[in-house]
């Protein structure tokens, strides 16, 4: 062994321990029990690395609250949505998952079965709202539960099978204990965080055609309503805030401290195509669509790596770029 080959012996087996170390504390990625139309699956590494250190976690417009289930779980935890049927789900999956699949019996996703829990199975109970609601989400394409758009979008090579939803509800709901779920107004919620908490904030986008997706309608005036409570508890919280990257968005948001451009792709599944008519209800699967949106955050995180560009940085960078009319591409995920 020549002299100082120890040396580079230790360190390499001290870097492989740190290695081992480091594997142990990163954990796998759960997921959300539902299937969400706009939910942020595809974005949540992208998201993780703008979360600051915090001690009380809070969603005002959870939907699938693909977030929470990836992120650390922390001390306390705020999970709310308006629709009160996807509360009540989120419910018993907390309290007795193996309830919700008592009740379906067995139920196999088909068109029959879910015309049968769309049209004609009529909950007794809130046990029973919540099993149809959860078959439907799992059977329906994106998760779409607006009535007039929820078709039937199962199929083996893309959704969770029959076989495996017990022990993901079982997951899911070890994840949601001890977590607060309401169906409130996001006004209070916000104004009812402690100091200091963290709130991740995704409500319906500024310009999406919301009533093909969602049960409850986001008016623009509660867009400007969000803003001016956000601006109000900006000194005393820490948001991230996901928006569709408009001119308005940006101008209505000149306030926050940092606005990050983003870009990836998605999948979703419309009610119809504008190029060819067709239609869900007809087993059309559409392709992936690529989004553009805005992080708006009211606190600073580090841009020094590739993924975290402001809008400072980017107009720097083309600056000094010699060719003044290329772009510069945005992070593809």
């Amino acid at each position: 062994m020549r002299k100082g080959d120890n040396g580079e012996f230790m360190k390499m087996g001290l870097l492989i321990e740190v290695a081992k170390e480091t594997k142990k504390k990163i954990k796998k990625l759960s997921n959300s029990p539902f299937r969400y139309a706009g939910g942020k699956f595809y974005a949540r590494k992208l998201i993780l690395e703008c979360i600051p250190k915090h001690t009380y976690y809070c969603e005002p417009f959870a939907g699938g609250a693909s977030i929470f289930f990836a992120k650390d779980k922390v001390r306390h935890n705020w999970l709310n949505d308006l629709d009160e049927e996807l509360i009540n789900c989120y419910g018993f999956i907390q309290r007795s998952p193996e309830h919700i699949l008592k009740v379906l019996n067995g139920a196999k996703p088909s068109k029959g079965m879910h015309h049968h829990f769309k049209n004609m199975f009529k909950p007794s109970n809130n046990l029973e709202r919540a099993a149809r609601w959860y078959f439907l989400n799992r059977t329906s394409y994106s998760g779409i539960m607006q009535q007039q758009n929820c078709y039937f979008g199962y199929g083996d090579k893309y959704s969770m099978r029959p076989e495996n939803w017990l022990n993901h509800l079982k997951t899911c709901s070890e994840r949601l204990q001890n977590v607060k779920l309401t169906a409130y107004d996001f006004e209070k919620v916000i104004n009812n965080v402690p100091d200091n908490a963290f709130l991740f904030i995704d409500p319906p986008y500024f310009n999406a055609d919301q009533e093909k997706f969602y049960c409850c309608y986001f008016s623009k005036e509660e867009h400007y309503r969000l803003n001016r409570v956000l601006k109000k508890n900006a000194n005393r919280i820490k948001f991230l805030l996901t928006y569709d990257n408009t001119e308005e968005i940006r101008n209505m948001y000149a306030w926050a401290l940092t606005k990050l451009d983003r870009e990836w792709n998605y999948v979703l599944n419309r009610t119809d195509d504008q190029k060819n008519g067709r239609k869900l209800e007809h087993g059309y699967r559409s392709n992936r669509y690529k989004g553009k949106e805005i992080f708006i955050l009211n606190y600073e995180i580090d841009t020094s790596l590739k993924r975290f560009k402001s809008d400072d940085d980017i107009r720097r960078e083309r600056l000094r770029s010699n060719d003044m009319e290329e772009q510069i591409p945005l992070l593809n995920i």
